[in-house]
């Protein structure tokens, strides 16, 4: 079993790393691998995709590596392999992104990525720092995690899925920002699950098992 972390210069990959690593060994999960390469992409079990920084800067980086978002796609559409994105990771499996300028996303999750405007001006923008899960939807991914257990989010723009049955989880911040997406085989989270501490380690122990 390997897991393939994607590495095209736009992640968190030495934390995100370290915990499936971790967690991969508490449950047997097989191997974990970061990469660049389609043909490690072609034969991976499972795919992670983190992304930190602009989706504009995520999506261009992505494509910059020949082959790599085609080996990507082919093996979670085509093959339906199980599929985590995280933070910026997540927001790419959108319909279209708007920060800077409107960029096309993958379309895996119909939805728009718009900027963070919370009802209380006190809030600050970026989202950053710990705040509560609201769980919406059971998930196999999602066992063992509640509303109330705390995840870690640092951003300023925020998916709004099409369809409300794709949004798994949300969290309050002057409003709804959605937390989880998900369907079928694709999942997804704004927070970042290597730096969420308990229920971020069992989300990632949850991925390495599901079987969708």
């Amino acid at each position: 079993m390997l897991t393939a972390l994607v590495d095209y210069d736009s992640g968190n990959l030495h934390s995100a790393e370290k915990a499936f690593q971790r967690m991969t060994t508490e449950v047997g999960g097989g191997d974990i691998l970061v990469t660049s390469k389609p043909d490690d992409i072609a034969r991976a079990d499972r795919i992670v995709l983190p992304g930190d920084g602009a989706f504009p800067a995520c999506r261009a980086a992505l494509g910059s590596y020949g082959g790599l978002f085609e080996a990507i796609e082919e093996a979670v559409i085509r093959k339906a392999r199980p599929f985590l994105g995280i933070c910026v990771g997540m927001q790419m499996l959108a319909t279209r992104g708007h920060e800077y300028r409107p960029t096309e996303g993958f379309g895996w999750i119909p939805g728009e990525v718009v900027k963070i405007e919370p009802e209380d001006p006190g809030l600050k923008v970026p989202h950053m720092g710990w705040n509560d899960l609201i769980v919406e939807q059971a998930h196999p991914v999602l066992d063992g995690i509640a509303t109330g257990d705390h995840a870690y989010f640092v951003h300023s723009w925020h998916f709004r899925p099409a369809d409300p049955a794709h949004r798994l989880a949300f969290c309050d911040y002057g409003g709804p920002i959605t937390a989880i997406v998900g369907r079928d085989n694709i999942l997804g989270t704004q927070f970042h699950p290597e730096k969420s501490q308990a229920p971020g380690l069992r989300l990632i122990a949850n991925f390495l098992r599901w079987k969708p």
